[in-house]
């Protein structure tokens, strides 16, 4: 889509629903980029999956998503979807507020079954930030009120696995509709030192987590993309468990990051 064909955001605004799914092939070849394995997931879809195709929904219906950042999300899952099931994503922009660097955009997105009843939840704030301004990767100014930290001590998380990025498997992972995710002068653009990860890619490496040590069939977390994630970065899942799950830098050539959360979540409810 041009850019003259672009929308601008307004509150109200409602996306026309549309029919996706998630197939065995597709998250097989997404979670293998992040060094995952579908196989865990024993048949269902992993819900990280939906943040992004939430996403497409806007650019679908005309909304860019063009230098935009996450800056937290709440991802439910109501129940587990199995993998290649038809859903009825259905979304609206709820709030647009002014703010220095640009608009924060709240946008509310959920999947619903066959009898109408919602699958996946997965609303969202983001900063759109405005190209006339000098960017920043530093989100606690500029971007609205910044929500408190759901875990205070990062040192005394319980560890599990670590992961190290590569520009290749962050290209092989990512969607077209963002250039901040692949591509150098995009990011430079904005203000990163290089391509960030979307958010939904690095929710995967925590619902991943909790697959592998909760099974839980229904989960509600609200998460926080506190700090950009490089293609190039290294972090470990770390828990309280089960009240918080965030994944912690393990950058060494980065003295400011090391030790520092990345992106993290509140576990509000799991069974």
């Amino acid at each position: 889509m041009s850019e003259s064909n672009w929308k601008e955001p307004l509150a109200g605004y409602e996306f026309e629903p549309e029919i996706v799914s998630v197939t065995e092939d597709f998250q097989s070849e997404k979670l293998a980029a992040c060094g995952l394995k579908s196989e865990s997931l024993r048949g269902y879809v992993d819900a990280s999956f939906f943040i992004a195709i939430g996403i497409q929904t806007g650019i679908h219906n005309g909304i860019t998503a063009e230098g935009n950042v996450n800056m937290l999300t709440s991802l439910v899952q109501h129940r587990p979807v199995p993998l290649g099931e038809a859903l009825t994503v259905r979304g609206s922009i709820t709030e647009v507020i002014d703010v220095p660097r640009g608009q924060r955009i709240k946008t509310d997105v959920w999947f619903e079954d066959q009898d109408g009843e919602r699958a996946i939840s997965a609303p969202r704030v983001s900063l759109r930030p405005d190209p006339n301004l000098t960017a920043s990767p530093n989100l606690v100014k500029g971007a609205g009120t910044r929500p408190a930290p759901v875990i205070k001590h990062p040192d005394a998380l319980k560890r599990f696995n670590s992961y190290v990025l590569t520009p290749a498997s962050v290209k092989n992972y990512t969607s077209e509709g963002n250039s901040i995710h692949y591509n150098m002068q995009a990011a430079n653009k904005a203000g990163f030192r290089a391509p960030i990860i979307g958010g939904g890619m690095g929710v995967h490496f925590m619902v991943h987590a909790l697959w592998q040590n909760c099974t839980a069939r229904f989960f509600d977390l609200s998460i926080y993309f506190r700090r950009p994630i490089f293609w190039d970065d290294q972090f470990v899942v770390a828990a309280a468990p089960w009240n918080a799950i965030a994944l912690v830098s393990e950058n060494s050539g980065s003295k400011s990051r090391k030790g520092k959360i990345l992106t993290e979540a509140r576990i509000n409810k799991m069974s």
